[in-house]
């Protein structure tokens, strides 16, 4: 592998601020992302990467270069943990699962709980992540 060494390519013929670095007989883009934030992504954030990837490439591409993945992908990820927070008590109120049922029967009370998880996560991924 030779040296890399940043050269401009263009710069004489057009009015081009891409610098490229020789790798043997290849130029490639300089491309450098500005720092992001160090806060990592939830289990929701991931699930909308996933979706963006495998059925959007095209728009999952865009943001990505345009470094606007990621803020959006945290934005997902904190919506969807505020709105499963919203839900869950309503749910399980809803599905009849209450403290007294908790001390009395705790094996249906943690089937009614998930359940009620269930539903919320699958109302958040039919209106957060799979839109």
């Amino acid at each position: 592998m030779q040296s890399a060494k940043p050269t401009k390519k263009g710069a004489n013929k057009m009015n081009n601020p891409m610098t490229y670095i020789q790798n043997g007989d290849y130029l490639i883009p300089d491309l450098k992302l500005s720092q992001q934030p160090e806060k990592s992504l939830g289990k929701y954030g991931r699930m909308r990467k996933t979706y963006l990837k495998e059925h959007r490439p095209i728009l999952y591409n865009q943001m990505l270069l345009s470094e606007k993945l990621y803020p959006h992908l945290l934005e997902i990820d904190e919506t969807a943990q505020n709105r499963l927070e919203q839900m869950m008590p309503q749910l399980a109120k809803e599905a009849g699962a209450t403290e007294e049922l908790k001390a009395s029967n705790p094996m249906k009370w943690v089937g009614l709980m998930n359940t009620c998880k269930a539903q919320a996560e699958e109302i958040l991924m039919a209106e957060l992540i799979n839109s």
